[in-house]
C-alpha cells in the first residue's frame, strides 16, 4: 500500500483538490478542520508512542539495574561510601543501578525522540495544528502517481509519497 500526502494551505484549495482526484475517481481523505483529525485518521503520535516504549523500558530496565547495581556492590567489595557501612554500601549500589537503569529506558526506549521529536507524523500535525489541510490518498503505486499528477496543478506546499514498511 502506497501513500500520497499533499498539503494544502486553506479548506477552498483542499476541497478543490479533492474535488479534482474524485472526477479522477481517485478515493482520498481530507484531514484538517472540520474534516478527520490526525488521530481519527490514525496518524500515530510521536510523542505518545515514545511515552509509552520509555514507561515500558523503565517497568523492567529499573528493577534490573537496582539488583545489578546490589550484585556488583557485593562482587567487588568496595566500601566507597565508608560512612554507610557494608549493606549501605550495597543499598546505595543498588540506588546507583536503578539510576543506571532509568537513564537507559529514557535514551534507549525513546526518551530522546520524546524531547527533540522525530518522524514524520510530527511535521504533518504540526501543520495541521496551524490551520492548513491535508489529502491523503491510499493505493498502489500506479494511483498514487495518478494523484500526484492531479494535485500538482494545485501547487501544494508539500506533496510526500510514502510505501507502507515491507512492500517494494
Amino acid at each position: 500500500m502506497n501513500y500520497l500526502v499533499a498539503v494544502l494551505p486553506d479548506r477552498i484549495e483542499a476541497e478543490a483538490a479533492y474535488l479534482a482526484l474524485e472526477k479522477e475517481s481517485i478515493k482520498a481523505t481530507i484531514l484538517g478542520k472540520g474534516y478527520k483529525t490526525a488521530d481519527e485518521f490514525g496518524l500515530i503520535d510521536p510523542n505518545e508512542q515514545a511515552k509509552k516504549q520509555t514507561q515500558f523500558m523503565a517497568f523492567w530496565l529499573v528493577p534490573f539495574g537496582f539488583f545489578a547495581g546490589i550484585g556488583f556492590s557485593v562482587l567487588t567489595g568496595l566500601d566507597t561510601f565508608a560512612w554507610a557501612g557494608k549493606i549501605g554500601n550495597h543499598i546505595i549500589g543498588g540506588l546507583l543501578g536503578a539510576v543506571a537503569g532509568a537513564m537507559g529506558s529514557l535514551f534507549v526506549g525513546g526518551g530522546v525522540g520524546l524531547l527533540i521529536g522525530s518522524g514524520d507524523a510530527l511535521p504533518y500535525r504540526n501543520r495541521l495544528n496551524a490551520g492548513k489541510y491535508l489529502i491523503v490518498v491510499q493505493g498502489s503505486e500506479i494511483l498514487t502517481r495518478q494523484a500526484t499528477r492531479v494535485l500538482r496543478q494545485f501547487e501544494p506546499e508539500n506533496i510526500q509519497g510514502y510505501a507502507a514498511p515491507g512492500e517494494q
